[in-house]
């Protein structure tokens, strides 16, 4: 017998940068929205379409996306598909399709034109020096691409 199986994975470009909040449970949770081109067929690629999914993603990976995704980033993201019913405020029930993220990968770097370099965190920043001399040389030698 297969058990259940609940996933879904999607490459796009960021709309906004991720919107981070503190619960007052103390969990964080980000909410950002990935713009997924949709292939064109035939000749007329120029009317391309797009999807637009919102995604949660908690705790840590949370503050991973608000560190370090801008808009406009390509980002690949994991994770699984929520559904969720309520009421709105005409007491008509109402369903949700929600994404939670598990996992995301960033597939470009961050703008450099941006005024800064796209970071918002100096963690991640090689050091100003650049550090470089002849020992960095020769491992970049052995490096095969």
């Amino acid at each position: 017998m297969a058990g259940s199986f609940n996933k879904f994975i999607c490459v796009g470009r960021l709309t906004r940068d991720p919107e981070l909040r503190a619960l007052s449970s103390g969990a964080n949770v980000a909410k950002f929205t990935v713009a997924v081109d949709r292939r064109g067929r035939g000749a007329n690629r120029e009317n391309r379409e797009a999807d637009f999914f919102d995604v949660t993603a908690w705790d840590r990976l949370a503050e991973t996306c608000n560190t370090y995704l801008k808009k406009g980033m390509l980002v690949l993201v994991e994770g699984r598909i929520q559904i969720r019913t309520y009421e709105d405020k005409d007491g008509v029930k109402r369903k949700a399709v929600d994404l939670i993220a598990n996992d995301m990968q960033m597939l470009d770097r961050p703008s450099a034109n941006a005024g800064d370099d796209g970071y918002r965190d100096d963690s991640y920043r090689a050091p100003a020096g650049g550090g470089g001399g002849a020992a960095d040389d020769s491992v970049d030698d052995e490096i095969p691409f």
